[in-house]
């Protein structure tokens, strides 16, 4: 009882927080039934004086800070998932900042000490104060000397001490509410709030884990080794573990900072090009994209590199799914709608008993009005947005690989057009993508599909021995079930005996705790 009501406290105090910041305000009343429209005038009571007069984002971020790093997630992941709080909330959070205040530098020092098995002065040669502080983890400016005597600048990226409980407390209280959603309100199920959460769980545990942040560091660097414009930082592996990441310093201009990309020279335009491609690149090329590529991790060397950082969101795309997006977004380009509709299709996006001329028709309601506009009035991301809604028309299924995708690309469109207002997506997209299909979907790509079929049938090959042994063992146990019966072994039956133990026992005690309740009223009827 006292794990469902703490939880139960935490999520009113939590209510009682996005109240008296105003962010109830932010609701759309018309949208919704008479119960929570009540409900939300009445929190609305609650508003700081003044509240009203702030920025949305601002309202949200305000709100998800004074709760804790926990909620600061849960609206970044909110962000996207737009098919669940809506699309105008999805934009809003997702400008959410993860700004906090740093934590003491001795629980810095005390978790790099524990996690690498040596003191600060043997580790690092200098270890300076945070330069920056995020709901999970702060970095610090460092000095390392490799094997060979020679010093290297690094930023080492900590571990908040106690996040990870935190977090193990504030999803008891997700679960809840999403518990009570899915109760209250039936229709919400098809959303599945309970597997958001899930969702969400799984997410950041992988993100606290700073071992995966560096293998996907790793990854993407081996990705990108013959990409001249783009890379990450390099991993320094000694002295990195769950709790510590240790990474090459990157001296360059952050994309925020419009005004330092003009003084160093940088040509704004190629480079709002730049961040476009190399997304795409990562996404179509690679099927690994870095899934929170916003200005702040984003960086713009001397040379005029571009330096992604912070990997601990990533995304990830199956080959098929590569081919699928490359083939809608040409077919967008080319204006042929039919493929576009077949691709879907194809993809098992919209189910089969659907009409595809129909399907067709809307796609191109969607495409034909982005042709013969100025580049500065076409969104890729807004068409993707509109995509997703005409297939819900048709019920489609939500992607959830492709909701990162289109959260992701809504990003870097906005981190690319800061740059350059008058961006051209589709001309800017247009040589990632046509290179891309014309190297795997044309006939050299057919060729690498044949070669990978006969590679897969080889393999098919070498375990039908194995598979046929365990065919022979399955087929000798089912004849031995029949003639003598389904049999327990012993394990089995053990646990099913305490089982019934432990409802007969709470059978007996509910018998008792009923029959003393109704002696209990008889005597005071009695009296």
């Amino acid at each position: 009882m006292l794990a469902s009501i703490v939880p139960f406290f935490r999520l009113i105090y939590a209510g009682f927080v996005l109240a008296r910041e105003g962010v109830f305000g932010l609701v759309f009343l018309p949208d919704l039934p008479a119960g929570p429209r009540f409900a939300i005038r009445m929190a609305r009571m609650l508003e700081r004086r003044g509240v009203a007069k702030k920025a949305a984002a601002a309202r949200l971020t305000d709100a998800l800070n004074r709760l804790g790093p926990s909620y600061i997630k849960l609206g970044q992941f909110l962000a996207t998932r737009p098919d669940v709080v809506g699309k105008e909330a999805a934009l809003e959070l997702s400008s959410l900042q993860d700004n906090v205040p740093a934590f003491p530098m001795v629980q810095s020092v005390k978790t790099v000490e524990e996690q690498l098995g040596a003191s600060i002065a043997e580790l690092y040669v200098e270890f300076g104060e945070p330069v920056a502080a995020a709901s999970i983890a702060q970095v610090h400016p460092a000095v390392i000397k490799d094997k060979h005597g020679k010093t290297h600048k690094v930023a080492v990226k900590v571990l908040r001490p106690g996040v990870a409980r935190r977090f193990t407390r504030d999803l008891q209280c997700f679960y809840l509410a999403a518990k009570i959603i899915e109760k209250i309100d039936p229709a919400s199920r098809r959303l599945r709030p309970v597997a958001v959460v899930d969702t969400l769980a799984a997410s950041v545990k992988l993100e606290m884990d700073f071992r995966m942040e560096a293998a996907a560091l790793s990854e993407m660097a081996e990705n990108t080794k013959d990409d001249d414009d783009f890379r990450v930082p390099e991993v320094k592996w000694p002295h990195t573990s769950k709790s510590v990441l240790t990474m090459e310093w990157i001296d360059g201009v952050k994309l925020s900072d419009i005004e330092g990309i003009e003084a160093a020279g940088h040509n704004k335009e190629e480079l709002g090009n730049r961040v476009i491609q190399s997304f795409l690149r990562h996404a179509v090329r690679d099927g690994f994209f870095h899934a929170d590529m916003h200005q702040g991790n984003l960086f713009v060397e001397a040379d005029g590199t571009l330096v992604a950082v912070d990997l601990g969101i990533t995304g990830r795309l199956s080959l098929a799914e590569r081919r699928f997006l490359a083939e809608i977004l040409y077919g967008f380009i080319t204006r042929n709608y039919r493929r576009v509709a077949e691709v879907h299709f194809e993809a098992g996006y919209v189910p089969a008993h659907q009409d595809v001329e129909i399907f067709a028709q809307a796609i191109r309601a969607i495409g034909e009005p982005i042709h013969g506009h100025d580049a500065s009035e076409i969104s890729m991301a807004r068409l993707l947005t509109q995509l997703f809604e005409v297939t819900e028309l048709f019920d489609m299924h939500t992607q959830t690989q492709l909701i990162m995708l289109q959260k992701n690309m809504v990003v870097v469109e906005g981190v690319g057009r800061s740059l350059n207002p008058n961006l051209d997506m589709w001309h800017t997209a247009d040589t990632v993508v046509r290179g891309w299909i014309e190297k795997n979907l044309g006939p050299m790509g057919r060729i690498s599909d044949l070669a990978m079929g006969v590679g897969v049938l080889g393999r098919m090959a070498t375990s039908l021995p194995l598979l046929a042994e365990r065919a022979s063992k399955l087929t000798d146990e089912m004849e031995l079930m029949i003639q003598n019966g389904l049999r327990f072994d012993e394990q089995t039956t053990q646990a099913i005996g305490r089982a019934e133990g432990r409802h007969t026992r709470s059978g007996r005690i509910a018998l008792w705790l009923i029959a003393l309740s109704l002696g209990s009223i008889a005597l005071q009827l009695y009296m």
